[in-house]
């Protein structure tokens, strides 16, 4: 008398299932291997640019990089990445403070300050008027504001470091730069003349504009 196991009539099923499950395993192990392969261009692309500053032509607009600008407006959030997704890293209390520019992705700029932090600002808020600060890396001294671009002409007002100036122009030795003091009794004083490049942060040495 012969005895037949109880589940012999399910054992063709049950190699079957797993047949199937087997195939289905592999079929999605494919995909997702089509689909890392897909990515790997933009992870590598994208990714490295955020990472590192970047040097020539700026991708978006074209102007040089890296380069120096100001900001535009007075309160101006400073954000941790490109987008207002990103947190704000600080605020720029006041319009005309000078930036360089170091990267650029879409519509952002990656900025550095005078005291090497680093953050980002959409383009709208970076303006591209010229501005500078006397001798930031200085604690006390003063920095002559002259009549003409001549050396020997007269000295106009001595400026005191992290005074902020606006830039008209740069000869490479020399900058035309304007400030505005508030005098005694509380009213805005404008001053012009020329200060030595050297003494200006927001300007490359040997820089003509």
């Amino acid at each position: 008398m012969s005895v037949e196991s109880p589940w012999g009539q399910r054992e063709p099923c049950r190699k079957l299932l797993v047949i199937v499950v087997r195939r289905v395993s592999l079929d999605l192990l494919r995909i997702l291997m089509v689909l890392l392969l897909a990515l790997t261009p933009v992870l590598h692309g994208v990714v490295p640019a955020l990472a590192q500053d970047q040097t020539g032509v700026g991708p978006s607009s074209g102007l040089p990089l890296p380069r120096f600008a100001s900001v535009r407006n007075a309160q101006t959030n400073v954000r941790v990445g490109p987008g207002t997704r990103y947190n704000v890293a600080w605020v720029f209390l006041r319009a005309g403070i000078p930036v360089e520019i170091v990267q650029e992705f879409d519509t952002w700029r990656k900025i550095r300050d005078v005291e090497g932090a680093e953050g980002w600002l959409h383009q709208s808020l970076v303006a591209g008027a010229r501005a500078g600060i006397i001798t930031p890396w200085a604690s006390e001294g003063q920095v002559a504001l002259r009549v003409s671009a001549d050396p020997g002409s007269g000295v106009r007002a001595w400026l005191t470091p992290n005074l902020i100036v606006s830039i008209r122009r740069c000869t490479g030795v020399v900058c035309d730069v304007r400030i505005s003091h508030a005098g005694a009794e509380g009213r805005s004083v404008d001053y012009a003349g020329f200060v030595e490049q050297s003494a200006l942060w927001g300007v490359y040495p040997g820089e003509v504009f």
